[in-house]
């Protein structure tokens, strides 16, 4: 996978990568991306997320640096990798200084996007890194130790233009006494002058990965604010959720962070995912993340 695709983009482009990280009830997700707007600025952010507040840390284009090929970025005196994150931010509403180290990543079988990532004109791509890793190290926010020992992590990232006008985005990998990722993103598509609603989902369990997308054929039967229901020939996955107090983070708009969206880092669902009609899993957890928007 390409780690870095703005190299030569001068203008409307954002590039973002997702590390989210829990225990118990503890979760912190870093957002380290760039974004260039319609007039070509470039800037470098980095966005935070917890279970009760978000913070936006801005810095110069020139304090980014990142890797073409693997997964290595690092702006100002944060770094994160396949290895994990060294985080040092100070900044006027947040302190955050520490380390976080990975074992065991677990890859997707094949490309997310499937065939739609050959298009170049994608309002939106999106790639999955790591399904599911186990964590060691510690983070300081603002003076609070919090403990991530045998915690479990989730990379992905973003790039385009803008993020889609109605989405949306659900990933747990945080269930007990079972290895088990699902990710599910719906949204809005423009694609040579129509719209669809498409769909990518991972759901990784006990070794095995089922894929259910618009390119495999796919039906989304339900989707809404509490419920989700998605068939592909003989797979079945239902989502219920309970959205709670979500945090504001800024999304791209033709490259510029304008957009406000909310994100629920940890919220309860009900994962039950079918095979033949014989139940295969029915698991729940405090620690789903989730954003839905529509218009």
């Amino acid at each position: 996978m390409i780690n870095f695709h703005g190299e030569n983009k001068t203008k409307n482009f954002f590039e973002g990568w997702y590390f989210k990280h829990q225990k118990n009830e503890n979760t912190i997700a870093f957002i380290p991306g760039i974004n260039i707007d319609k007039d070509g600025k470039k800037s470098a952010f980095i966005q935070v997320i917890t279970n009760t507040n978000s913070y936006n840390i801005k810095y110069s284009f020139l304090d980014f640096k990142c890797s073409k090929d693997e997964l290595e970025i690092q702006i100002g005196k944060n770094i994160f990798s396949k290895e994990g994150i060294d985080i040092n931010i100070e900044d006027r509403d947040v302190s955050i200084r520490g380390k976080i180290n990975y074992k065991e990543l677990t890859p997707i079988e094949y490309d997310i996007m499937g065939p739609f990532r050959e298009i170049p004109f994608m309002e939106c791509n999106h790639g999955v890194i790591s399904l599911y890793h186990k964590l060691t190290g510690s983070i300081k926010l603002n003076n609070k130790e919090i403990d991530f020992k045998d915690g479990v992590g989730y990379i992905e990232k973003d790039w385009g233009s803008s993020f889609p006008k109605e989405y949306l985005w659900i990933q747990c990998n945080c269930f007990e006494n079972h290895k088990c990722s699902i990710m599910v993103s719906i949204a809005d598509i423009p694609f040579m002058g129509i719209n669809f609603r498409g769909c990518i989902c991972s759901v990784y369990y006990e070794g095995e990965e089922y894929r259910l997308a618009t390119y495999n054929g796919v039906k989304i039967v339900n989707c809404s604010d509490k419920f989700v229901l998605l068939k592909r020939g003989k797979y079945k996955l239902k989502v219920y959720f309970t959205n709670n107090s979500a945090q504001n983070l800024l999304a791209p708009e033709n490259g510029d962070m304008s957009r406000i969206i909310q994100e629920n880092l940890a919220c309860r669902g009900r994962f039950e995912f079918y095979i033949e009609d014989e139940l295969i899993f029915n698991l729940y957890s405090n620690n789903c993340s989730f954003e839905y928007l529509e218009k």
